[in-house]
């Protein structure tokens, strides 16, 4: 984004917000074992409703590009397929965005195992409660994001580039650039 000069603001979520770091501490706080799959969506949402309106939207509004670590499709994948909870999550997430989404999907294709491999091999302390449910969720959640982009295809939509993560970093990072440079009409050098 640097080198292209292209104005862009870098996110994430939940999070991007005093109020979103909030509600992220208690969604990946390992002792909040006993939490419910529609009260984890709920608080997706909100911190969802919260950047939108506090961070993504003005920034949008200012001509600014965003890049937002997670967005709707991650509750799609982790509480409507994983969780069970089906169109709920769509619905909740409608009010949240409030017609706000992504012009691409950067979906990093990886085997759940290999990427829960990786989460262990961080110096970063031990997992959150969302890494710490068992190897059959994170499969679920691959086969959710899996089904949504199939959806998005289906319907004639082309709003996800999937990038073969288990390649080398600097390969993932030229294949990223490269659907970035394809989605702002940047013609390779």
């Amino acid at each position: 984004m640097e080198e292209r000069k292209i104005d862009a603001l870098f996110t994430r979520e939940p999070g991007g917000t005093p109020i979103g770091e909030q509600v992220r501490r208690v969604i990946l706080d390992p002792g909040n074992t006993g939490m419910a799959g529609m009260t984890e969506a709920l608080l997706y949402a909100a911190a969802r409703a919260q950047i939108v309106r506090e961070v993504i939207r003005p920034a949008i509004e200012a001509g600014r590009t965003v890049v937002c670590d997670r967005f709707v499709d991650s509750s799609l994948a982790y509480q409507g397929y994983a969780r069970g909870l089906g169109d709920a999550v769509g619905a909740i997430n409608a009010y949240a965005v409030d017609g706000l989404m992504p012009d691409m999907t950067i979906f990093l294709d990886i085997s759940p195992v290999d990427a829960l491999h990786r989460v262990d091999n961080e110096d970063r302390g031990e997992r959150d409660r969302l890494e710490l449910e068992a190897a059959a969720f994170h499969m679920d959640v691959y086969r959710g994001y899996k089904a949504l982009i199939e959806a998005d295809r289906e319907s004639g939509g082309h709003r996800f580039f999937t990038v073969d993560a288990s390649l080398p970093p600097e390969e993932v990072r030229k294949r990223i650039a490269a659907g970035l440079d394809a989605l702002f009409g940047f013609t390779a050098e």
